[in-house]
């Protein structure tokens, strides 16, 4: 990711979009709260997506049993 995107606006507000999607329509517990996302990944951009990937993931599992 180029420098100038690392904390695009733009960006930060459509992972906070896929998130409450997430959250909203998600099982419960599939995605990290932002502070955990931070404390484990980091806060850039990069780790947030790594974690709402993370959650589909799970949800998916989930919803394959």
């Amino acid at each position: 990711m180029s420098k100038s995107r690392k904390n695009d606006p733009d960006c930060r507000a459509a992972l906070q979009m896929i998130r409450a999607t997430i959250e909203e329509h998600c099982p419960p517990g599939v995605l990290m709260s932002e502070d955990e996302v931070n404390g484990h990944y980091g806060p850039e951009l990069f780790a947030e997506a790594e974690a709402i990937s993370a959650a589909i993931v799970k949800t998916v599992e989930k919803l394959s049993k």
